[in-house]
């Protein structure tokens, strides 16, 4: 599990089909994400995401990104997120420190799907 990570609270707002039934919430360093595609982005949303982050009154109604944990064959952790575009990008353009996760524990057959023969070997 992240060593940095902070449970949050319970959560029972669906992200995605794959957190569905995750209800833990973890704070992350942005940096650990692993975002291996350019999202298309409706800049409209994005500045309306930066605009609710950036207010303390309103910034938890931003649900947490979806992250793929993956342990790779030495140990490693490895976290990709591939939803949650507009979230995403309005926290790397804010230069946020820590995000909110939902951890999606993974392997690297389901990174496979998303990466085909791109998937790098995970240690």
């Amino acid at each position: 599990m992240l060593k940095t990570s902070r449970l949050i609270y319970l959560s029972r707002r669906m992200t995605s089909i794959h957190a569905g039934n995750i209800t833990e919430v973890h704070e992350m360093p942005f940096s650990e994400i692993i975002r291996p595609f350019k999202p298309e982005l409706d800049e409209k949303k994005v500045k309306s995401l930066m605009k609710t982050l950036s207010d303390p009154e309103t910034a938890d109604q931003v649900p947490p990104i979806d992250v793929l944990w993956i342990t790779g064959r030495e140990g490693g952790n490895y976290y990709y997120s591939f939803g949650g575009c507009h979230r995403y990008t309005a926290h790397q353009r804010l230069k946020s420190e820590f995000v909110k996760v939902k951890l999606v524990k993974s392997t690297v057959q389901d990174l496979r799907c998303y990466l085909g023969s791109s998937t790098p070997d995970l240690k």
